[in-house]
């Protein structure tokens, strides 16, 4: 059996489950009974394809530089930009 060589250290434990409780509460009650999650990525979404659109070529070729590297999203179809 292994001795403590330094009793004034004591075992500290504390459960957060219940602030964690309390937070998701108040971010819910902050977000308001109107919020809908599937409008807001929908929404989220539009402004990505918006951003991403009509660019020239030089910025399309650094936006599939950056989409290669993983640095960006994108893919075929959702996300994409424009060509």
């Amino acid at each position: 059996m292994i001795h403590d060589q330094t009793p004034d250290l004591h075992e500290f434990e504390m459960d957060l489950t219940r602030d964690e409780v309390r937070r998701r509460a108040a971010v819910l009650r902050a977000l308001g009974d109107d919020w809908d999650p599937v409008a807001v990525l929908a929404g989220e979404q539009e402004a990505y394809r918006l951003l991403y659109s009509n660019l020239d070529a030089g910025q399309q070729e650094t936006y599939d530089r950056l989409v290669a590297a993983g640095v960006l999203p994108g893919g075929e179809g959702e996300g994409r930009a424009a060509a």
